[in-house]
């Protein structure tokens, strides 16, 4: 009968593939944004990846949470899967709002600062699944998590920094003759500066991890 009940409990193995597949879907929609915004693939097409990977992401979500309920032991504290997991979805969320508000105003052209935030998410994303993929050895990994998420945070800076410079740009080239371009911009502009923003909570969250287990 034990041997019956552990075997239909989830083991501790399936959170860390869990999350690999979540960072996954982080990896796989950065790519589709960032080809959305350098012109590799159609407007309508990189926004349906986006939506796919963030479907995909809410599914992992979804059984995640559902291992926390069933499970007796988990690799580390409840209420920190749950919260990794919410900043994991929130980030591939934010991407779909990227998407969304291009579409949703045919944007078919972007500044090369959107381009250049677009490629420091697909960075963002790929430390994220480095870092991911090392937490089922966190005592072993504890430095090079801890350098990931100095990465990402230098990242996020680097990001702010082009974010002023794209606003700036963009003010100063439609501030006259096209209101309407600036406002878009801007929106634009936000949403991926909101993207880099949910990478950075989860190299805390992950750090916060790695301090209270190591």
């Amino acid at each position: 009968m034990l041997g019956l009940f552990r075997a239909i409990m989830p083991k501790e193995d399936r959170f860390f593939d869990l999350f690999s597949q979540h960072a996954a879907t982080l990896v796989a929609g950065s790519k589709a944004l960032s080809d959305l915004m350098s012109g590799a693939d159609s407007i309508e097409s990189a926004t349906q990846r986006v939506n796919q990977h963030e479907e995909e992401a809410d599914e992992v979500t979804r059984q995640v949470m559902q291992a926390v309920r069933r499970s007796f032991i988990t690799p580390f504290d409840r209420s920190d899967i749950q919260d990794l997991t919410t900043s994991l979805d929130d980030a591939i969320d934010q991407m779909r709002k990227t998407a969304k508000v291009v579409s949703l105003f045919e944007v078919t052209t972007f500044e090369p600062q959107m381009k250049a935030m677009a490629q420091i998410i697909v960075q963002a994303a790929d430390l994220t699944a480095e870092a991911v993929s090392l937490l089922p050895k966190m005592r072993h990994n504890a430095q090079r998590l801890s350098d990931l998420a100095v990465k990402i945070t230098q990242i996020e800076e680097q990001a702010d920094q082009m974010y002023d410079i794209g606003r700036k740009e963009l003010f100063l080239a439609h501030r006259e003759k096209d209101p309407m371009a600036f406002i878009v911009g801007i929106d634009i502009y936000s949403h991926l500066e909101k993207v880099v923003d949910r990478f950075e909570d989860v190299a805390n969250r992950i750090s916060g991890i790695v301090v209270e287990q190591v």
